[in-house]
């Protein structure tokens, strides 16, 4: 079901969102009350492991397991209701309008699969073209993440890549689509530092060549504060606080400053670091 798309509108709207999944125990709630806007930005989720970042990207493009109950004031991706849209709808904005790259290509690309094949599969699945035309597009979207030898790398299986290859080629295949959102989660976590920074030198290159918007899942606070635009901290399923990227290391919530305590600086030498301490009264009562 889609809904008129006002002039002005953010391209992304979630307001009051929650996804509760069953367990042993009764219920867990693994988003309560989380809301934010994305327009043509990148804006960073950042927070601890189980604060909710990866079930949010999920639930916005209709990931969840059946056994997952979501419900929201307001989960809107441009004209479309993602609560009340049809499965095709759903099929058409995944991999098409919105792409995810997700951790770690071993377990993201198809082992059975050439690179180029799974490309073409992907572009073939949101346009019309043949597979001659699909061929040459992914050769294209190959060259576009700055692959020197595209054919060798479409010819070859997840397995003969190393891992920025691998995440080179993940990247290729969520772009080719031309997406308008994209979902970045923990895209460089497998990787080591020096890969990491030219893949995430890719990603904004690409991101702001083509006017899209990226959603940016972090553990990684200096990062995502050098990388995005504006940054939403979440704790145990909660937004705890909003701000501009550059403001990070002004943050004022104490959840936020515990968080950037913990980190270890070379310019400012500790015995020992900081640990977090939790408080209770960080949560507000959700139904």
């Amino acid at each position: 079901m889609s809904a008129p798309n006002l002039p002005g509108e953010p391209l992304v709207a979630v307001r009051n969102l929650h996804v509760d999944f069953p367990s042993a125990t009764g219920v867990t709630q693994a988003v309560r009350g989380v809301s934010f806007a994305i327009g043509r930005e990148k804006l960073g989720i950042v927070g601890e492991s189980g604060s909710g970042k990866s079930v949010t990207g999920r639930a916005l493009m209709g990931l969840l397991p059946g056994s997952a109950t979501v419900r929201a004031d307001v989960l809107r991706f441009g004209t479309t209701d993602i609560l009340h849209a049809s499965e095709r709808e759903m099929r058409t904005l995944r991999g098409g309008r919105i792409g995810l790259i997700l951790q770690d290509p071993k377990y993201s690309l198809n082992p059975v699969m050439t690179a180029g094949a799974q490309i073409a599969e992907a572009l073939r699945a949101h346009s019309r073209l043949g597979r001659r035309e699909a061929r040459d597009a992914a050769l294209a979207a190959l060259e576009a993440v700055q692959i020197r030898d595209p054919r060798r790398v479409a010819d070859a299986y997840p397995h003969e890549l190393s891992g920025g290859m691998g995440q080179r080629v993940m990247i290729a295949m969520m772009l080719a689509p031309n997406p308008e959102l994209l979902i970045a989660d923990e895209p460089t976590s497998a990787l080591d530092a020096s890969v990491q920074a030219e893949i995430l030198r890719l990603i904004e290159e690409l991101v702001d060549r083509r006017g899209m918007a990226l959603m940016l899942i972090s553990h990684d606070l200096p990062l995502v504060s050098r990388f995005c635009d504006r940054v939403a901290v979440l704790y145990a399923g909660q937004v705890m606080e909003e701000l501009p990227a550059a403001d990070l290391h002004r943050a004022t919530h104490a959840y936020t400053r515990g968080l950037l305590e913990c980190l270890p600086s070379l310019d400012h030498k500790r015995e020992r670091l900081a640990t977090l301490r939790r408080d209770p009264s960080w949560l507000a009562p959700h139904a």
